[in-house]
């Protein structure tokens, strides 16, 4: 248990003693055999307790002493994995489940060891991936493998050495979805079968996550944290710092785009799971149907629902992430995932007191309706609650923001911020009744606007607890709210006088104060539901989404520089043809065209009715375009032509 000890302790990169065993030299051959040979005798003979010694020993061995660098290191390295593989494949009732645990931590530590190619760890995480499910060995191995390649992905940036290690290839990660689906869709249909006593143990074990789920997580905060926060290196501007800058950037989004797809594509399944049980659940006649009714919901935030999903939404908001090719890709999967949600937030909508009492009144409803004037009457009947009926969601400002100095202040403090709510026609501005200052010079200013030239709106100072002014400026520090016409307010603060040696940290608070953009503060505390509030997210990204597709492609440097060109109507006005290689150029002959064969260029044009019909002929006259006198009276500068006189005949 020592060696137990000293190996987790070596796991932790922090510590002296890791450093210390890393400069060790590495273990020789033959000791190593020795040690496969006790186990191999320690196994014949049954003893666990050599078994876990030796299992441990391993751990530490295969992570600081040994490296295979001869053919007969490598043989004792195939010969301990025989041996470790041997204990993890053994029957349940000859092994205990502590020495599969350490069997696992061993062949996890050994990993790069044991499996030295990528070709080979590829194929035994396919395995465990594929096979864990059937075998109780290979299903802890799976875990202890995946938690701790996400420990090491988290630390680990994009485009470093150990970043193809730790970050498996498509195929493995699309294996590790599917297990992440199913696992989601299994702990959600139990909402449904279990027990009343096992669904209350249920609710006491989750929201937890597992490991492939986990390891999920990880590639997924490891993709969308670098690629919201990466930034090029300063100290190097040349071209090809800059062209290796955009080519990660661009790896980063198609890897986010190919994960973000499959994660999609897992929670629709999800949520029609979801769906399922939901509608079984409301039209089941069990007596616990309320509370599985609301323990669903916590029961579906355990899932990549709700571990996932919303990170997901969240980062793809980001200016980064929001592009032609994410929302062309995107769409379709974001559409249905907002009917799913919508229509599952509204089935559980209907089971809630809320929405039963807004259903149950019908005299009520009948008199309201009875007010209305016959256009908001016909609205009235055409409109159908929906998942947001009863609910009321929470305004970003609802809870307030408070402003405040440090307590006690010190001389010379000065401070200032501006608070600043879109929308409010007003600030209402409540202060803590702790509010003091030595004197009454050492003042709070207040000001209905971005800066201090703005309008002074009042001001307040100094203390009524007897030290240094012993009086406050004014009427004293407000009790009441004080009100401030705008959506922006800004606090100036400025300690002028010196602290006395008499004065207490009391008199010398500072100020506090809490601004919102309503009288009354509002309860947030319980928020909204989470398939409420998951729906919202889905449906504004998806919004976001297609105001990109409806802009479409950004306007390109060229586009801009010629943009005064492609508004001739010069240009406007020639016939264009596309060549077999695909290059537009100018026809060279016309064809029948609605536009007038003389533009002027004074007044716009309107388009005849009849299709003119090209002249008959190799050689045609252009159409004439009347130009400005302005552009004429260039022209000819440039040119060096003066304007043709005409002289009146003389008869």
């Amino acid at each position: 248990m020592c060696i137990h000890q000293l190996n987790l302790l070596a796991a932790s990169n922090n510590l002296p003693i890791t450093s210390f065993l890393g400069k060790q030299h590495p273990i020789e051959a033959h000791h190593l055999s020795s040690i496969c040979d006790i186990m191999e005798k320690a196994m014949v003979n049954g003893d666990t307790c050599i078994i876990r010694c030796i299992l441990v020993v391993f751990q530490v061995v295969f992570k600081f002493f040994f490296s295979p660098q001869t053919e007969r290191n490598r043989d004792i390295v195939r010969r301990s994995g025989l041996l470790l593989w041997q204990l993890l494949m053994a029957p349940r009732d000859q092994i205990c489940s502590e020495i599969q645990k350490e069997v696992c931590l061993a062949i996890s530590s050994g990993l790069n060891i044991l499996y030295p190619g990528e070709a080979e760890i590829n194929n035994l995480l396919k395995l465990v991936l594929t096979e864990g499910e059937r075998n109780s060995g290979l299903s802890q191995l799976r875990d202890v493998i995946l938690t701790n390649l996400a420990e090491q992905l988290q630390n680990n940036r994009f485009g470093s050495e150990d970043d193809d290690h730790y970050r498996l290839n498509d195929e493995l990660l699309h294996y590790i979805l599917k297990i992440v689906v199913r696992e989601s869709c299994v702990l959600i249909t139990k909402c449904q079968t279990v027990s009343k006593d096992d669904f209350q143990r249920l609710l006491s074990t989750v929201p937890a996550a597992s490991s492939c789920l986990r390891y999920l997580m990880a590639v997924q905060n490891h993709l969308l944290s670098n690629t919201i926060l990466i930034k090029p290196d300063e100290n190097d501007d040349s071209d090809s710092s800059l062209q290796g800058e955009t080519l990660k950037v661009q790896e980063l989004k198609t890897s986010i785009l190919s994960l973000a797809t499959q994660i999609l594509t897992g929670c629709d399944e999800v949520l029609e799971m979801l769906q399922q049980v939901t509608t079984a659940l409301i039209n089941s006649d069990i007596s616990d149907r309320e509370q599985r009714l609301k323990g669903l919901e916590q029961i579906t935030k355990a899932t990549m629902l709700g571990h996932l999903l919303p990170v997901l939404l969240t980062s793809l908001m980001h200016p980064n992430l929001q592009t032609l090719t994410m929302a062309d890709a995107l769409m379709p999967q974001l559409v249905q995932l907002v009917l799913y949600t919508s229509q599952t937030a509204l089935l559980l909508k209907t089971q809630s007191p809320v929405f039963s009492e807004l259903n149950s009144s019908p005299s009520c409803a009948s008199e309201q309706k009875g007010k209305l004037l016959p256009d908001e009457r016909m609205l009235e009947e055409k409109e159908e609650p929906g998942f947001l009926t009863g609910l009321k969601i929470p305004a970003p400002w609802a809870a307030g923001k408070t402003v405040e100095t440090v307590h006690p202040v010190r001389d010379n403090y000065k401070f200032k911020e501006t608070v600043h709510i879109p929308g409010a026609r007003c600030l209402y501005l409540r202060f803590d009744n702790r509010c003091s200052s030595q004197y009454d010079y050492d003042k709070l200013v207040i000001y209905a606007g971005p800066n201090t030239n703005s309008r002074k709106v009042a001001e307040y100072g100094g203390n009524t607890l007897g030290y240094g002014s012993r009086s406050v400026l004014g009427t004293g520090w407000p009790k009441d709210l004080v009100k401030v016409e705008g959506d922006t307010v800004t606090f100036s603060f400025e300690m002028r006088s010196g602290r006395e040696h008499n004065t207490p940290d009391k008199a010398m608070w500072g100020f506090a104060c809490t601004v919102r953009a309503q009288e009354s503060s509002e309860d947030v505390s319980g928020g909204l539901p989470f398939l409420v509030d998951l729906a919202l997210g889905l449906s504004v990204l998806a919004c976001s989404m297609l105001r990109i597709l409806y802009n479409g492609p950004e306007i390109t440097k060229d586009e801009e520089t010629c943009q005064e060109l492609l508004r001739s109507k010069l240009l406007q006005r020639c016939q264009w043809q596309v060549e077999a290689n695909g290059v537009i150029s100018p026809a060279l002959t016309p064809s029948p065209s609605p536009l007038p064969l003389t533009i002027d260029e004074d007044r716009e044009f309107t388009y005849p009715s009849d299709v003119l019909v090209p002249p008959v002929g190799h050689y045609f006259d252009l159409p004439r375009i009347r130009l400005p006198p302005g552009i004429m009276i260039k022209l000819r500068e440039i040119s060096g032509r003066a304007r043709p006189q005409f002289r009146p005949s003389i008869k």
